[in-house]
């Protein structure tokens, strides 16, 4: 599943990787009593493809059956988690819980570089369970419409932060255009 595979990273098992998408997915306060209290994330801030942090798409924006072109981000990317709905879906919702059925192309936010896409495999949805991805995709779909199209800008806190993580340099903004085909 190419660096998709990477996001739950196959070097870990899925305990470790749905432990890692917790921990990332929230945020710890002390409290008066001096015990820490965990709050959940923010939810991701919507926009639309081109606007302020959202790249353009180049390609097949609303087109479900093609692959999407992600142009490189303009500007500094931001610190939260951004989506843009390009086609809204009508089916079941997905929750965090679950596991999906996609498609998908991944971009890095700097040049637009393509450097992951289940599209390389033809048409076909790749599935996974959401706790088993980088908590920034996951939070990016969770809420999506089975039918839709989302593309999802990651901040470094939410994806792979300052490691390397094969073809994606330490610290990077990452880009999705997600299908959501299916719920399992």
């Amino acid at each position: 599943m190419g660096v998709l595979a990477g996001c739950g990273d196959d070097s870990t098992d899925s305990a470790s990787a749905s432990t890692a998408s917790t921990a990332a997915a929230s945020t710890t306060e002390a409290t008066d009593g001096g015990t820490q209290a965990t709050t959940p994330a923010a939810a991701p801030r919507s926009g639309t493809p081109g606007s302020a942090g959202i790249p353009a798409i180049t390609e097949n924006a609303t087109d479900t059956s093609k692959e999407a072109k992600i142009a490189a981000g303009t500007g500094t990317p931001s610190s939260d988690l951004l989506i843009a709905d390009l086609v809204a879906g009508n089916g079941k919702v997905a929750a965090s819980g679950d596991t999906v059925n996609v498609r998908y192309t991944g971009a890095l936010y700097t040049n637009g570089e393509v450097f992951d896409a289940s599209w390389k495999s033809g048409d076909a949805p790749v599935e996974f369970p959401l706790s088993g991805v980088v908590p920034g995709f996951a939070q990016g779909i969770e809420g999506m419409k089975v039918g839709g199209r989302r593309e999802i800008v990651i901040p470094p806190a939410l994806g792979y932060g300052a490691s390397d993580s094969g073809p994606i340099p330490g610290g990077s903004t990452l880009v999705f255009v997600v299908d959501l085909v299916g719920i399992s």
